[in-house]
């Protein structure tokens, strides 16, 4: 891949005791170079991951970005992301990548949820692409995609990964969440 092409790695990150995520997206170009940062927030718990993601992308507005790379499909306690209605926003491949094995989310799902909640959870769920496990510098990854074929989604995710297994956009994106949401917090603790 040329070292010019472009993703949008998407993260987030939260704390117990707040009732919002923050998301972080972070452009990177194939040869590592950090090229854009934006943030957004969705309710722990809640339905609105995925329009915050149409939005942190609309709010880059960056066309030259070729794929969008999320490193989660269940942000903030199951806000499960739609990820064909993503890819319908942002108009170019959605790749999700995940690292952990899985026997999947519906047994937690119906755990956590009941009633309407766990029904509109389980929709989206289950009109998520499948996954598939991909080698990637003698680590294991889990890859959804949308809008590439499975090939092109193995030389995508490894040509976003120069080391381990997390894609430089989604390890950029993770790394930015954690400190916008460090701060917010900071904040937050200020007394007056």
């Amino acid at each position: 891949m040329k070292p010019g092409v472009r993703a949008l790695g998407i993260a987030e990150s939260y704390s117990d005791s707040s009732d919002r995520s923050t998301l972080a997206g972070a452009v990177v170009r194939a040869d590592g170079v950090l090229d854009g940062l934006a943030y957004d927030s969705c309710t722990v718990g809640g339905t609105d991951a995925t329009d915050a993601v149409g939005s942190l992308a609309g709010e880059l507005a960056r066309p030259d970005v070729q794929y969008v790379l999320v490193g989660t499909v269940a942000p903030a306690w199951y806000n499960l992301l739609a990820l064909a209605r993503v890819h319908a926003v942002v108009d170019r491949p959605v790749l999700a990548v995940t690292f952990e094995a899985s026997p999947g989310l519906e047994p937690a799902l119906r755990e956590a949820f009941s009633g309407d909640a766990l029904e509109r959870r389980l929709e989206t769920y289950h009109a998520l692409p499948p996954r598939r496990e991909l080698s990637v510098n003698d680590e294991t990854v889990y890859v959804r995609h949308l809008g590439c074929d499975a090939a092109a989604a193995a030389d995508v995710v490894r040509a976003f990964t120069p080391a381990g297994g997390r894609p430089e956009p989604v390890r950029a994106a993770r790394v930015a969440a954690r400190a916008g949401d460090s701060y917010a917090r900071a904040l937050d603790e200020r007394p007056g």
